[in-house]
């Protein structure tokens, strides 16, 4: 099985953030524009958390105004890590488990990357694409051996 260090290769390692202070608008702006459904909620380094369409449809429309309000009042606090040498089977068991859809990679205690729900059965899928495409290859060439 395909390891996170796979998919991040051919996925890219972007990480694209936000400051806990800024306001959730800036938050929905930076998804907006890159097309993506979460922000890592960083503090230099350090990961304080995730704030992902989920939370802004939770708990920041409830906050009423999403120009004035900062982040670190809707955030996801509790933010769960996958490393780059763990397969993708093991991303989509703790996004069940978890009930997340995001996952930062660490490596060194440093974000390499994010791998989304949507990443994961992509690779689910073309992993189990390529092996069947072996299986109906080894099948044909046993059914006509010459």
């Amino acid at each position: 099985m395909a390891t996170v260090a796979h998919l991040l290769t051919k996925k890219g390692r972007q990480v694209y953030s936000v400051a806990p202070h800024q306001t959730v608008m800036d938050a929905l702006h930076l998804m907006d524009e890159k097309n993506i459904g979460a922000v890592l909620v960083m503090e230099g380094q350090h990961v304080a958390g995730i704030f992902s369409e989920r939370d802004y449809a939770r708990r920041g429309i409830l906050k009423g105004n999403s120009e004035k309000t900062p982040l670190h009042q809707v955030m996801s606090t509790t933010v769960f890590f996958i490393d780059p040498d763990q397969s993708v089977g093991a991303c989509l068991s703790m996004m069940t488990d978890k009930h997340v859809r995001h996952l930062p990679v660490m490596k060194d205690d440093q974000v390499v990357g994010v791998i989304s729900i949507g990443d994961v059965v992509k690779a689910i899928i073309e992993e189990k694409q390529s092996t069947i495409v072996g299986l109906e290859n080894f099948l044909v060439s046993k059914e006509n051996p010459f």
